[in-house]
């Protein structure tokens, strides 16, 4: 088995209001659990209304299927108009043998 936990910075640049965020975040997790059952949460900025940061965890039978689920994860979340992928950064860990 092999898993990932992933830390998604975005930019929200039509937002301008904390509840403009929220209407706009809310699609986004919830297209991203459907897209692979990932868990997702928003784990960062709260009280700012144009950047959010999600952490995602994924978890898949070996390295390849990891990696296909995180690179889905990517045009996923590049093909979504209302956010700008800012940084994405990765956590990978190996179940020891």
């Amino acid at each position: 088995m092999r898993a990932a936990a992933l830390r998604v910075e975005l930019h929200l640049p039509a937002s301008q209001s904390l509840k403009e965020k929220r209407a706009v975040l809310r699609p986004v997790i919830e297209g991203l659990r459907r897209l692979g059952s990932y868990s997702v949460a928003e784990v960062d900025h709260h009280d700012k209304w144009q950047r959010a940061a999600i952490g995602v965890a994924i978890a898949a039978p070996d390295g390849e299927s990891l990696a296909k689920q995180v690179s889905r994860l990517h045009r996923y979340l590049d093909g979504q108009p209302e956010v700008e992928v800012l940084d994405v950064r990765m956590s990978e860990l190996e179940e020891p043998e």
